[in-house]
């Protein structure tokens, strides 16, 4: 062990005692020591500056190894100093180190250079770097479980809120740690030059490696160029327009996609009808078989065949449908995030916003709204995945029979201003025919139906003609 006396007065970590007693010593729980390995420390330290800091060093910044992730006061305060070092571009040593601890008044709480040379001789070679790397992240995680533990029983004593917000937030809490998401608090802008860069080289090389998932139809795609993850999507319209079949769509080319794509996992929050209903129509529209003959059953032997295939293929799909009828944002949240630790999901699809129940029914519904789209914008954010909502128009387009635009939207600006995309559809001229009345369809096999991109962060707003297929609840590319 190197000497380091005079390091560990007050603020050292390893000077357990006072530290402990402070947290109240009534239980065994507080005086035992944190998790936590010295030796590895040291080594991590010790190959940084034997390798003169450049590769070790990058790996531990790509890794996220952050000073706070040593235990010990005077590493976290020499890997700080390293990280600064390497900042310059320079090769380190350990007489700049001292150099750069003297010139911000750290040597003396180091220890000076007799303890940066008793780590250097702690070993020969760097090739373990990656092994005692990995140990300091290890124990710096249990450190932080610890805490967090401790935080949560405190709160259980003291429990004042709203009980599912409460697990919530304990739950928001651990899964942070699992993602180790506390060092993404700031990219530097290098590394989001790097995504757009590559961005760029995928949407100039015909954009089939652009990220995020397409929605499969080619005017949306030229101008959206996708669905892009932490994006929050709008689409909205009338009752019966047929926002469920187009987000289904989506969905669809998402998980079975064509042109040689990889398959993304989609979830599915179906507010308004049954997981079965939803698979029924799934089928259906894949399988391009009217619903209305299934029911009258006059089906053909083709029919048959294509339901059975389609059927196998689905069953392949990575889909989960959740059709809880009366969750919260936070319920929605803790779900999707709970299937995307154990399934990675490439898109989420919420049907539709205004039947989530608010959180607080205390608040007005136009404040209840508020707190769920931001609560959308956030999981989007969160899992990083592009989310799908759907939503309401008022009925002011229908009364002054025009276009729907941003401001139908029902009760909330604020659904406009999370968005990054806002789709509004629209039907031209809209027929008695409710979508929900099977048979309807034969009025007008091929329905032209306007899709307008009202609002893109990102990119140019305009109209899109999409063809709706009523019998078969499906959309596709407009039929000139």
């Amino acid at each position: 062990m190197p000497p380091d006396s005079k390091s560990s007065f007050g603020r050292d970590r390893s000077g357990r005692n006072f530290k402990d007693k402070r947290q109240s010593s009534s239980s065994d729980e507080t005086i035992r020591v944190q998790p936590h390995s010295i030796e590895a420390e040291e080594g991590l330290i010790a190959a940084c500056l034997i390798d003169g800091g450049r590769e070790i060093l990058t790996e531990c910044i790509e890794s996220k190894i952050a000073p706070e992730f040593f235990y010990k006061t005077a590493h976290e305060e020499l890997f700080r100093a390293l990280l600064a070092l390497y900042e310059t571009g320079d090769p380190i040593d350990e007489i700049l180190l001292l150099d750069y601890l003297r010139k911000n008044g750290l040597e003396e709480e180091v220890g000076g250079i007799a303890t940066i040379y008793a780590i250097q001789d702690r070993i020969e070679t760097s090739a373990h770097a990656r092994y005692f790397a990995k140990i300091v992240h290890e124990k710096y995680l249990l450190r932080r479980l610890i805490r967090t533990s401790r935080e949560a029983i405190e709160a259980c004593y003291e429990q004042q809120e709203d009980m599912s917000t409460f697990i919530e937030k304990i739950e928001q809490d651990i899964f942070e740690i699992s993602r180790d998401r506390i060092t993404d608090a700031a990219i530097p802008i290098r590394q989001s030059l790097d995504e757009a860069v590559a961005d760029i080289h995928a949407l100039l090389n015909g954009r089939d490696d652009a990220d995020g998932v397409l929605s499969g139809f080619r005017d949306l795609d030229g101008m959206t160029y996708g669905f892009h993850p932490g994006q929050m999507i709008v689409l909205a319209a009338r009752p019966s327009v047929g926002k469920t079949s187009l987000a289904m769509n989506f969905a669809e080319h998402a998980m079975i996609p064509d042109g040689g794509r990889k398959p993304s996992g989609v979830l599915v929050f179906s507010l308004e009808m049954t997981a079965a209903q939803l698979a029924m129509r799934l089928i259906c529209s894949r399988a391009r078989v009217d619903m209305k003959r299934i029911r009258d059953r006059v089906i053909s032997k083709q029919d048959s065949a294509d339901i059975a295939t389609t059927v196998k293929e689905l069953k392949e799909a990575p889909l989960w449908i959740d059709d809880g009828s009366s969750s919260t944002i936070l319920d929605l949240r803790a779900k999707a995030r709970r299937l995307h630790t154990k399934s990675p999901l490439g898109l989420v699809v919420v049907d539709y916003l205004q039947l989530i129940r608010g959180t607080d029914n205390r608040l007005q519904r136009e404040q209840q709204i508020a707190d769920i789209s931001r609560g959308m914008k956030g999981m989007a954010k969160e899992l990083n995945v592009p989310v799908v909502v759907l939503s309401q128009l008022n009925r002011d387009s229908e009364k002054e029979n025009r276009d729907p635009r941003l401001s139908d939207l029902r009760e909330s600006g604020s659904i406009e201003q999370d968005a990054d995309v806002v789709m509004l559809l629209h039907r031209p001229k809209k027929s008695d025919d409710d979508e929900t009345v099977e048979g309807g369809g034969l009025y007008n096999e091929h329905e032209h139906i306007k899709l307008i991109v009202a609002k893109q962060r990102n990119g140019p707003v305009g109209e899109i003609d999409l063809t709706f297929v009523r019998r078969y609840t499906r959309y596709e590319n407009f039929h000139h």
